[in-house]
């Protein structure tokens, strides 16, 4: 026993460091996590006396409960056993299956990261690539909302600055839960978002076991409180009006609410618009070829954001025009009944970001230019302009009569630099190919006019294709 052992060094060194990780593992670090999550707590219930909408337990529980409380829920266990029945595969193959897919869909929110870099990065890149507008009325109906009903933003997507924008204008009020797509599964954004909370989905899965899991994680978070966000459209529009609701997340809500429960569910449709789309004419060419392979790269977008951001550090004013956020009529759950169609639903909520929706000042010469064709002087255009944005409802109006000049001449320099619109002794005019750009942005506010009035956008969108 007291013999000596000759070891050769390199091995001493390895026993010695994995000696070393499990001391650590099982005496250090379990202390240094408690103390950290002390830490985090007592800041979390510090920054909850400033909230409106208090971060919720569920939000905050770890990653691996949660993972755990979803794999062992009763609905998902019964589909993991139809899923080995019908696939021939033993249990414990469809309960990794089913872990695999819980360990892809639930967030890992950081409190930490999400209102200290989070919230500052969405404001700073907000306002460097636009003019940020809100409605009045934005914060008396957010503040108008019963404290214990669940909130569910509602919004149309017309960006993947949408999240950027919500995320900054509800920072003081709450934290918000994003379903978001197979786009932003790529490392790093990935953790960046997931840190953020939001929730990965996979938009063309059919499975049923991966479907039940994906919906009792949407039930659970709902029930626990968690301030959502969702687009039901189900992805970015093509043609830059408003599509067609599908029902997927919706119906998963609806389908876990309890009409006799504590908590009513209070949807707040949100409606989001833009001078200009970063990713315009991207999704104008996907519309043309009639499907959604989009082909701008991430590596690309990601310069382009820092390119913005560098020029806005060094003083220069950067931004597209104006972005535009406005809030619609609440809808509670409970008083339009548990038992609605999800289609009729969808539809109301749908109708409702319509009517909701920002007038602005690239969407309204849009509409004059489709409408006349022939070319226009800076005076006919801005008076054409001004009469365009009188014949729209008043509180949608997003531009006063006093800036709209400055506005306009704004807006058709950046529409002139990009080749959409040129200008020559006649006056402004649409450049040969450029219609269907131009059509993009009057779609979105197309709703407002008189029904004779419409095609002309919808012809301009059929010429460019």
């Amino acid at each position: 026993m007291t013999q000596t052992v000759q070891l050769p060094l390199w091995l001493f060194i390895l026993i010695v460091v994995f000696a070393a990780i499990t001391a650590l593992s099982h005496f250090l670090l379990p202390s240094v996590r408690w103390f950290f999550r002390r830490r985090l707590e007592r800041a979390v219930e510090r920054l909850n006396k400033r909230l409106t909408r208090p971060i919720e337990p569920f939000k905050l529980a770890r990653r691996h409960d949660m993972i755990q409380r979803l794999i062992y829920d009763p609905e998902v266990t019964q589909e993991i056993v139809n899923y080995a029945r019908s696939n021939g595969v033993p249990e414990n193959v469809a309960f990794q299956k089913a872990r695999e897919y819980a360990r892809e869909i639930v967030p890992r929110f950081s409190a930490f990261a999400y209102f200290s870099f989070g919230i500052r990065l969405a404001r700073f890149l907000a306002n460097s690539v636009y003019r940020i507008e809100t409605a009045a009325s934005n914060e008396v109906t957010f503040q108008a909302l019963p404290q214990d009903a669940t909130v569910v933003f509602v919004m149309n997507h017309r960006s993947n600055m949408d999240y950027m924008l919500v995320t900054y204008l509800v920072a003081r009020s709450s934290a918000l839960s994003y379903a978001v797509g197979e786009w932003a599964r790529v490392w790093p954004l990935s953790m960046l978002i997931r840190s953020l909370g939001a929730y990965f989905i996979r938009r063309r899965s059919r499975g049923a076991l991966y479907r039940k899991v994906l919906a009792r994680y949407v039930q659970l978070a709902t029930a626990g409180g968690v301030t959502q966000a969702f687009y039901p459209e189900g992805g970015l529009s093509l043609t830059g009006a408003l599509q067609p609701p599908k029902v997927g997340l919706l119906s998963y809500v609806v389908e876990g609410f309890d009409p006799e429960g504590e908590s009513d569910i209070i949807f707040v449709p949100v409606a989001i618009n833009y001078d200009r789309v970063l990713e315009d004419r991207v999704l104008i060419a996907a519309g043309q070829r009639g499907d959604r392979r989009f082909g701008a790269r991430i590596t690309v977008v990601v310069g382009f954001v820092l390119r913005k951001m560098w020029r806005r550090l060094r003083g220069h004013d950067t931004r597209f025009g104006t972005a535009a956020v406005t809030f619609g009529d609440p809808l509670s759950l409970r008083r339009t009944g548990a038992d609605v169609p999800v289609g009729d639903l969808s539809e109301m909520l749908m109708e409702r970001i319509a009517q909701a929706m920002p007038v602005l000042v690239v969407p309204l010469i849009a509409r004059v230019m489709l409408r006349e064709r022939a070319p226009m002087s800076d005076e006919e255009l801005l008076r054409q302009v001004s009469e365009a944005l009188e014949q729209m409802p008043a509180r949608n109006r997003v531009p006063k009569p006093d800036v709209l000049p400055e506005r306009v001449s704004r807006a058709t320099a950046r529409l002139k630099k990009r080749g959409v619109i040129s200008q020559s002794a006649a006056g402004w005019q649409i450049v040969e190919g450029q219609e269907a750009v131009l059509a993009f942005y009057a779609n979105s506010i197309a709703h407002f006019t008189p029904a004779n009035a419409a095609p002309a956008a919808e012809n301009a969108a059929s010429a460019g294709s």
